[in-house]
């Protein structure tokens, strides 16, 4: 976190996970000393309900905007372009990131290219809306890095356990990409002290109330 987002401490929530939090409010991209940050990055490990909880925000919050990410992989059932993902080419999202058109980008599980297109964030807060990014942990750094200002959250699983059964249960991968993505879900779990909030997904309702008030909206049914 900058310096201009006030002093950090490290605490611990009533779950036993590590949380962190600002004793000053944190400076918006646009750079308005003393307003709540616009931007919010949502990261969590693979199946841990991060697009689960986003869209229950959605839900309740449609003026928030959520930027769909790019990705290289393969549509899964249910999916469509331009509204769980842009799903795009190896070659055109090579592109796009060789153009300086993504905000972050990341192989992630070792396997497929994720990132986040620069244009549509920038034209979101440039219009004062509050906006969202649900990415992974190697994103979420890489947008630490070029806006330090925006709002920082972790989304844990109650147990690593509970992380095994969300991901076997929703019956998505194979046995060898579960256990990518669960290696992978190891390295991001013992990355959640470097969040300015850690919020745990006991329950989505819950957890989206916490999410609410950690991004300063104004509670609604």
């Amino acid at each position: 976190m900058s310096a201009a987002s006030g002093t950090t401490r490290l605490r611990h929530s009533s779950r036993g996970l590590a949380e962190i939090s600002t004793e000053t409010p944190a400076v918006d991209p646009a750079g308005n000393a003393g307003t709540p940050s616009r931007l919010t990055v949502l990261a969590g490990p693979t199946a841990v309900g991060k697009g689960t909880v986003s869209a229950d925000l959605r839900a309740r919050y449609p003026d928030v905007w959520l930027s769909v990410s790019a990705t290289t992989r393969a549509p899964r059932p249910g999916e469509v372009d331009g509204v769980h993902y842009h799903f795009l080419s190896t070659e055109e999202f090579d592109r796009l990131d060789a153009a300086g058109e993504l905000l972050e980008s990341a192989v992630v599980h070792g396997r497929n290219r994720y990132g986040t297109l620069r244009g549509p964030v920038a034209e979101r807060l440039a219009a004062g809306e509050t906006a969202l990014l649900e990415i992974d942990l190697q994103g979420a750094r890489q947008v630490r890095q070029s806006m330090p200002d925006a709002r920082f959250v972790f989304l844990a699983p109650p147990s690593f356990d509970e992380l095994v059964r969300r991901l076997v249960g929703r019956g998505t991968e194979d046995a060898e990409e579960r256990e990518r993505r669960l290696a992978t879900a190891r390295v991001e779990m013992a990355a959640a002290p470097e969040f300015d909030h850690v919020i745990v997904n006991d329950d989505v309702r819950r957890a989206t109330d916490e999410l609410v008030s950690v991004m300063g909206l104004s509670p609604r049914p």
